[in-house]
């Protein structure tokens, strides 16, 4: 049987929306901004370090990294943020989610500085210097993750919950394309200033020595957005929910909230001490309670979270293909090393302002009208069959007057990825577990999601690669094809709509009500429902 909730987190959960709740939006939000610009930027340099590090005297072609530097360049950050979500998921359960999310800031400002530093001039010393400090770049943003979308939750009325913290990760759309933005800015100026011939008339010439400013800034201004929300981040109150139910100060708790919500809120001290003598509460975290109660969760948001960003960073095998085929990037021979970043930064803006963007809109609109569960359930069903649509006539498409219809068929996978599993892997592991596991939970979830991704982004760039060794990229292994890996992409978002049955819909549900922590000691948690109720 539910006992009645304390006051300060009922006033929360039926709070009409209104203005810390767009402030909290925005300061979480600007977090995960230039969570993507960070992580996302360096896509549009790779290129460009080839050309200016390793340059192959009379190659007709310009110089690329080569693998292994491509794979510890692109991949470290993932690395780091993988790390940064276990640990400061765990942090933000013990110290609180305010003392550790200002920590995570600091740590993303003085790396996107560092990032764009190297010591020594050799490709060696300069890609060293970027991995380590991507690596640590890595480590901030992967706290941002699960302290963002559990402070987001725990501030959340229950009526637009989904759609706040859904609006938070929607800022990574916004991230990427101020990426490519700014890219397209810096790459133009400095082509404006320094204009140099196509690598094809003068291979050395066509990279200025000025062009290796251009990806050092690009990194570096990724500090900027982190570094304007610090202050605001310092200021914010800590959560009531961490106040009352994990630290157990309900003066302090209704104290916060009163300011935050304008209204009078009596302290309950003497509730709080009740629920947390309760032996039904006192269960620690992979226990055999927890494991009864939440278990399936916890294996339901990880390995949907996981499956999800196999397929969805698997798109860097395509995007090369894709653009080069609709004449987004012209061959690397015939542009200089700036217009290269130019080209590559313009295509980027258009996929994310015509895919990536309105997918995660849509999902802050309807996810508290249709609900998390029909939503992932939507856009795994959608990526599944737009998968195998592309890989069971590929052929078909390879040709040059079907390129078209793939571009198409391609971007609506990424759409029903934003508006489907993508945004709903974030918002549920910050609703369903209790609130001295939920950034821990959360975590452990995104970094189950960051291995995912490496999987997606580099187990399948050596997959994908033709079986015949005449015909793979310059350094990999024969692969099982482009066709065969899209099957594989098919069966992987399938599974997805399987392990979704594990998660519980928290559409309209207090926090307290998901987690069973309003529960008496004769209640259990058993009957949170996996599947919503027809």
């Amino acid at each position: 049987m539910a006992r009645d909730q304390l006051q300060v987190l009922n006033a929360l959960d039926v709070a009409k929306t209104q203005w810390y709740h767009f402030t909290a939006i925005i300061i979480a939000g600007m977090g995960f901004f230039t969570d993507a610009y960070d992580l996302f930027c360096i896509s549009l340099v790779t290129k460009l370090l080839g050309r200016i590090y390793y340059h192959v005297p009379g190659s007709n072609k310009p110089g690329t990294l080569p693998p292994n530097v491509a794979a510890a360049v692109n991949g470290v950050a993932f690395c780091g943020t993988l790390a940064g979500q276990l640990f400061f998921g765990w942090l933000g359960d013990k110290l609180g989610r305010k003392k550790v999310y200002g920590m995570t800031l600091m740590v993303m400002v003085l790396c996107s500085v560092a990032s764009g530093l190297s010591f020594g001039h050799e490709p060696k010393a300069v890609m060293a210097t970027l991995c380590f400090f991507r690596f640590w770049l890595g480590f901030g943003i992967g706290g941002d993750y699960p302290l963002s979308a559990t402070i987001m939750s725990e501030y959340a009325n229950k009526k637009t919950r989904g759609a706040f913290v859904s609006a938070v990760f929607a800022m990574q759309g916004f991230g990427i394309m101020a990426g490519g933005i700014f890219a397209i800015i810096i790459s133009s100026a400095f082509e404006a200033k320094f204009p140099a011939p196509a690598y094809a008339d003068d291979a050395l010439g066509s990279t200025v020595p000025q062009a290796d400013l251009v990806w050092r800034i690009i990194l570096m201004v990724g500090a900027l957005p982190a570094a304007m929300t610090y202050y605001s981040r310092s200021k914010m109150p800590e959560t009531a929910r961490y106040t009352a139910l994990v630290a157990k100060d309900a003066k302090q708790a209704a104290s916060d909230m009163s300011k935050v919500l304008q209204m009078e809120i009596k302290p309950e001290q003497q509730k709080v001490e009740e629920i947390s003598k309760e032996k039904s509460k006192a269960f620690s975290l992979f226990s055999k309670e927890f494991m009864s109660r939440h278990g399936l969760h916890l294996l339901g948001t990880t390995s949907t979270w996981f499956l999800l960003d196999i397929a969805f960073y698997s798109q860097n095998l395509f995007q090369k293909d894709i653009f080069s085929a609709i004449g987004w990037i012209p061959p690397a021979q015939t542009m200089n090393a700036i217009q290269e970043v130019f080209k590559i930064a313009r295509a980027q803006t258009l996929i994310a302002l015509c895919s990536t963007v309105p997918g995660y809109w849509f999902t802050v609109a309807f996810i508290d009208v249709i609900g998390r569960f029909a939503i992932q359930m939507m856009g795994f069903f959608f990526m599944t069959v737009f998968m195998f649509a592309l890989a069971i006539p590929y052929n078909h498409w390879t040709h040059k007057e079907n390129r078209i219809g793939f571009v198409i068929i391609y971007s609506l996978t990424f759409f029903f990825a934003n508006f489907g599993p993508n945004a709903t892997t974030f918002v549920v592991p910050a609703e369903i577990f209790p609130a001295r596991f939920r950034s821990t939970c959360h975590g452990i979830s995104a970094a189950s999601g960051k291995l995912g991704a490496m999987v997606g982004a580099f187990g399948f760039l050596y997959l994908a690669q033709s079986p015949d060794k005449n015909k793979t990229d310059a350094g990999y292994p024969p692969g099982i094809g482009v066709r065969n890996s899209l099957i594989v992409l098919g069966v992987v978002n399938f599974l997805g709509i399987l392990f979704t049955f594990l998660v519980p819909e928290s559409k309209g549900k207090s926090l307290e009500e998901m987690s069973g922590e309003n529960e008496d000691n004769e209640s259990s948690n058993n009957d949170s429902r996996t599947v919503p109720i027809v």
